[in-house]
């Protein structure tokens, strides 16, 4: 039965070239309501505002969901009512 041998890290041997590390910079995307130029974030849009709740209907963070802070306030705001007039349910 052939013996495997387990090969050290890279740059671990004794005169080994040493890695740079690549930073990789990421253009920030525009909120999608600010792409759409809305001002405020209707309640009665069910299919937008599901988007932005998990199966459990908790609301994604903004780093999670892409929204500015002022879109991702109107998005609380009208996730809320849409629940209070039972459009969008409390619990998953």
């Amino acid at each position: 039965m052939p013996r495997i041998m387990r090969r050290k890290p890279f740059g671990a041997r004794p005169g080994a070239p040493k890695r740079k590390k690549k930073i990789r910079v990421r253009e920030q995307a525009k909120c999608r309501f600010c792409r759409d130029k809305v001002k405020e974030v209707d309640y009665k849009d069910i299919a937008s505002l599901s988007k932005l709740i998990t199966q459990q209907a908790k609301l994604y963070s903004r780093k999670r969901s892409g929204n500015c802070a002022t879109h991702q306030r109107s998005c609380r705001q009208a996730i809320k009512r849409a629940r209070f007039l039972a459009l969008m349910p409390y619990v998953g």
